[in-house]
């Protein structure tokens, strides 16, 4: 079957398709519950959590809109609130507690940039408080987190979008165009990749000399992780342990998922697989370094089934693409962050013979019989395959998922409307998965999934 315009259109969105299924996406009041912030407004944001990230998702959402405004930010590290008055302004208001930030009432959305552990926390906090919600990756750290960030979702009626900012690029957005439009035919087998050769991708972040019990709260980014001495490596480096992060699944596996299901509309995998290891970066984490995962995705009415293999590698030390290939019957859609090559393939009709073939082997007599009944079932039409046709697309200079991504978030949020383009249902129908693949890693057996009522299946 080709995915067409017309299939494509009865589809349904992935919060549609949740409350279809009958499972925990029942249907609900949404325009009840809705503040319709004035086109003439400010949408003034907090970013709780200003790490790396943190920093990096504030410039975008700035220069985004000029609807949005930084107005707070939380921190539990005093020197990080110090850089956001030398960074962004002495007005912007700072302290080591987000529900300060929760608690004052000209504050519309937060960006919730925190380790993991924190997602589920205080997305749910910040609902219950009346935000809007921009969550990062993976939108919770446990799989069985997931249906109570939904339901409280639903419940507030507020906008929240989660950040695989890659999807909203134009390199995505004409995978799935082409995708679509049926120009690789059947897909059977997706191939996705994030490798790093370098010790700030793995994660191995810098540490300033004033680190201390003094300087940062310990115990509040503890969190309900183990009570453990104060170290400053997990504090900076938290990515490195599964108490807060989620490894290299929910870091890159997670873009990769949702790039792959923003493409091909599917609702997730049935069976996963993982295998790996700890083998270079030996400095005392806790998670892999080196992970393939296997997950198989069921036929559905708008793609046909197919494998998908994800691979990511922080010892790489031979060539990196990071590329996605989406491989069909008639082609491939091979894709990166700025760029994508469709190359379209077709078998002749005619199966051909000699060569490396069995023809050879028959008598002479057979093989004339051979011929005879070859020539009258294949006519010279069909024994030559089009030509292989390759175009390429090469995304604008000038474009800029980031900001997209947060464009998409503000601009919702200015209509009162829930239909971001990574909202919570389609955003756990990829993190859930990618936590799957941790969980066979480290329990070292295949996980089978319900993409469907998105449960985990016993047995």
């Amino acid at each position: 079957m080709h995915p067409t315009r017309r299939d494509f259109i009865k589809s349904v969105t992935a919060a549609s398709a949740l409350i279809a299924s009958g499972s925990v996406a029942k249907p609900f009041n949404i325009i009840r519950d809705l503040k319709k912030i004035s086109p003439n407004d400010k949408i003034r944001f907090a970013t709780i959590g200003m790490g790396i990230q943190g920093n990096q998702d504030t410039k975008a959402a700035l220069r985004s809109t000029p609807l949005a405004e930084f107005v707070a930010a939380a921190d539990l590290y005093d020197g990080r609130l110090a850089h956001v008055n030398e960074a962004y302004g002495k007005d912007i208001f700072t302290t080591r507690d987000y529900r300060k930030i929760l608690e004052r009432k000209d504050i519309d959305a937060v960006l919730i940039v925190t380790p993991d552990h924190w997602h589920d926390h205080i997305t749910k906090a910040a609902f219950q408080a009346g935000k809007h919600v921009y969550c990062e990756k993976p939108m919770v750290q446990h799989i069985d987190e997931g249906a109570s960030v939904i339901e409280a979702w639903k419940k507030s009626g507020k906008t929240m979008q989660v950040g695989s900012q890659r999807i909203s690029s134009a390199s995505f957005r004409e995978a799935k165009r082409l995708f679509l439009a049926g120009e690789i035919g059947d897909i059977n087998f997706v191939e996705s990749n994030y490798d790093r050769f370098n010790s700030l991708g793995a994660w191995n972040y810098s540490i300033p000399g004033d680190a201390s019990l003094t300087t940062l709260d310990w115990d509040t980014f503890l969190g309900d992780a183990p009570k453990v001495p104060f170290d400053a490596k997990r504090f900076f480096r938290w990515r490195n342990y599964k108490d807060y992060g989620t490894g290299v699944a929910g870091d890159l596996f997670v873009h990769l998922i949702t790039g792959v299901h923003f493409v091909t509309n599917s609702l997730g995998p049935e069976r996963i697989y993982s295998s790996g290891e700890l083998s270079y970066w030996n400095d005392g984490r806790d998670v892999p370094d080196m992970m393939v995962s296997i997950l198989d995705y069921p036929k559905t009415d708008l793609h046909a089934k197919f494998q998908m293999v994800l691979r990511v590698n922080f010892a790489n030390a031979g060539a990196i693409n990071n590329n996605t290939r989406i491989v069909g019957t008639e082609g491939q859609i091979d894709f990166t962050d700025d760029n994508l090559i469709l190359t379209k393939k077709k078998l002749a009709k005619a199966p051909g013979y000699g060569g490396y073939d069995s023809f050879g082997t028959f008598s002479a007599s057979e093989q004339k019989d051979f011929e005879k009944k070859y020539d009258a079932l294949y006519p010279p039409d069909t024994r030559k395959a089009d030509p292989v046709k390759e175009i390429r697309f090469e995304a604008p200079k000038d474009d800029d998922p980031h900001a997209q991504h947060f464009r998409d978030f503000f601009e919702n949020v200015n209509k009162g409307t829930l239909g971001t383009v990574e909202d919570p249902v389609f955003a756990f129908r990829a993190a859930a998965p990618v936590l799957a693949c941790n969980k066979s890693y480290f329990e070292k057996k295949v996980v089978t999934w319900d993409p469907v009522v998105m449960k985990v299946k016993k047995g």
